[in-house]
């Protein structure tokens, strides 16, 4: 069916305002992008804080029986956080975190208990047959992430003291160079003996030891809800950094696409108004010389 120039001022017209709507939506996901990095660095100091702290604990304790960090009854489902995305245009974002997790919890004795953070990664676990627990809506700013993490951390320590969950994983994209994300599965709970062991031998920055406060036992707790909390929220605003990248690079697309198609567009109905042009002419051409032929005709 061939187009008319009204139909094709109206496609221009609506690729201009399809091609603003992407550009102010690739502004935004470049300024969150850095926000959520900047969330991410400014936890590197309080994280580091944490460990000095975590190994002044474990330098003067035993095993970790009795806190959240000990193992679970060796029948408890094994726990999973898994952050992902509540809106879309973020292409493969929540596919290749899906195919990570059925992967990693695959390879893991035991039934599992998934925690989701975002409504799509929601849906595609439940399509994976992975079993659900409590899920939660993504926080859509950097204020919003502290309480999010405080419910979750709320909801591990409830199912971890009934005995419904053992270990627990966290899932999660990361930013990475040279590419836009990269899958992270950490484990949580309990903590990792190789890891404890290398945190409490390391040694003192200065020659003054530390001592905990109101004994170990009510120290090494806090320090590990601590832990949980800035892993849980690092892994959110890395996961958030990452979503917003993919979204700006399927902007990036979806603007080169926009382009190449309004310039075809624009092509068309050139095209079109100087076929237009042409016919005019032609028939002005025409009539001026059937009116002078009649003249002619009329002379002789």
């Amino acid at each position: 069916m061939s187009q008319t120039a009204a139909s094709l001022r109206h496609k221009i017209a609506s690729a201009g305002d399809l091609e603003a709507v992407v550009r102010t939506m690739k502004a935004m996901a470049a300024s969150s992008i850095g926000q959520y990095e900047n969330a991410v660095q400014s936890l590197d100091e309080y994280y580091r804080t944490v460990q000095l702290g975590l190994a002044v604990c474990l330098r003067a304790s035993g095993p970790l029986l009795g806190t959240p960090a000990a193992q679970g009854r060796k029948d408890a489902a094994i726990g999973a956080v898994v952050f992902g995305s509540d809106q879309g245009l973020v292409g493969q974002f929540n596919e290749d975190l899906l195919e990570f997790v059925v992967d990693h919890l695959g390879r893991l004795p035991g039934q599992k208990v998934v925690l989701a953070v975002g409504e799509r990664i929601q849906a595609r676990l439940a399509e994976a047959g992975l079993p659900a627990g409590k899920a939660f809506a993504l926080p859509s700013a950097i204020g919003a992430i502290t309480p999010l993490v405080g419910h979750i951390l709320i909801e591990l320590e409830a199912r971890h003291e009934k005995g419904e969950i053992g270990d627990v994983y966290l899932f999660h994209n990361s930013p990475k160079a040279g590419s836009l994300y990269d899958q992270v599965a950490q484990h949580l709970l309990p903590l990792d003996e190789a890891w404890r062991v290398e945190l409490a031998r390391e040694p003192w920055t200065t020659i003054n030891l530390p001592e905990a406060l109101n004994g170990i036992p009510q120290t090494l707790p806090a320090f590990l809800r601590e832990f949980l909390f800035v892993s849980l929220f690092r892994g959110c605003a890395q996961s958030l950094a990452s979503e917003n990248a993919s979204r700006l690079a399927a902007m990036q697309r979806a603007e080169k696409n926009i382009a190449e198609t309004m310039e075809t567009l624009n092509r068309d109905f050139h095209r079109l108004r100087q076929s237009s042009i042409d016919e005019e002419l032609f028939d002005v051409v025409a009539g001026f010389e059937a009116l002078s032929g009649t003249h002619g005709n009329s002379g002789v």
